[in-house]
């Protein structure tokens, strides 16, 4: 079954208004596509990808932030990876987002994250991001309750921000079953080279992992919004989840419509030849 792209969006864009329960969904669906089947779709996206991205750096109008939320061996860093075969270092950044530090702490949980926001003719993918306030430091009881759960509006009133200054957002939530996190912290021990991303907090988050999902749930529900729409994608099969990761992101730099400019101070009698 190949589908089409528009359908890869429609199936896992969270609607403004839903709620969601990602109990429900199912993190090992792939909607009919086998791993071959999505192999020339990959490489097609891959294609439309380096054409846009050069567009939009040239065209340097657009601005669009993707950001990447996912538990832990989710596939953030992989979604990243796959995205950056396409693109051009120039005008694209990869930013993480680890725990707040010296600075970060003296100031509202925003600060950090605004000043990497993307300018004209940028993408900038987010490794975590913003929901970081209403997530790691929710599920780690870093923060009490009344700080965490004013934060939803004030992430809403950020994003709309960015939306109306021009900022595209493209939230992808990488889904996964417990099993499959298990098998990929198995792996990560296993290999020499994967070794040292394993924390011992990985273990201590998996017996969360019931909190973990319900504060997701509250920041899928709460903050998937007409200006910066949540979309849940099944990644439990990386194949499945590069193919939906650069369909729904070329489709939505795709519907800007960005174009080439013409260049300037042309001489109308410049020889060509």
């Amino acid at each position: 079954m190949h589908g089409s792209p528009q359908r890869l969006g429609d199936a896992f864009r969270v609607a403004p208004g839903t709620s969601v329960r990602l109990a429900t969904m199912d993190p090992g669906a792939t909607l009919g596509f086998d791993k071959d089947a999505a192999r020339d779709r990959t490489a097609a996206d891959l294609d439309r990808l380096e054409v846009l991205q050069e567009t939009v750096w040239a065209e340097h109008r657009h601005r669009i932030l993707i950001v990447l939320q996912g538990i832990d061996t989710a596939g953030k860093d992989g979604a990243i990876r796959h995205l950056m075969r396409a693109f051009n270092a120039m005008g694209v950044r990869a930013v993480p987002f680890g725990v707040p530090v010296g600075p970060e702490l003296a100031h509202d949980f925003l600060w950090r994250v605004h000043a990497q926001v993307p300018g004209d003719g940028e993408i900038v993918i987010f490794n975590r991001s913003h929901y970081e306030g209403v997530l790691a430091e929710r599920i780690g009881e870093l923060v009490p309750e009344a700080t965490w759960a004013r934060r939803y509006d004030a992430i809403n009133a950020f994003e709309r921000l960015l939306a109306v200054e021009g900022t595209t957002i493209i939230k992808l939530f990488l889904h996964i079953s417990p099993a499959e996190q298990l098998e990929r912290l198995r792996a990560r021990l296993a290999d020499p080279a994967k070794r040292w991303k394993f924390r011992r907090s990985d273990l201590r988050d998996r017996e969360r992992w019931d909190v973990a999902i319900a504060a997701f749930d509250d920041a899928l529900t709460r903050c998937s919004t007409a200006e910066a729409p949540w979309y849940v994608i099944p990644s439990d099969h990386k194949w499945f989840r590069n193919l939906a990761v650069g369909t729904i992101v070329a489709d939505a730099i795709e519907a800007l419509q960005p174009a080439f400019p013409e260049p300037e101070g042309l001489p109308a009698d410049l020889p060509l030849s």
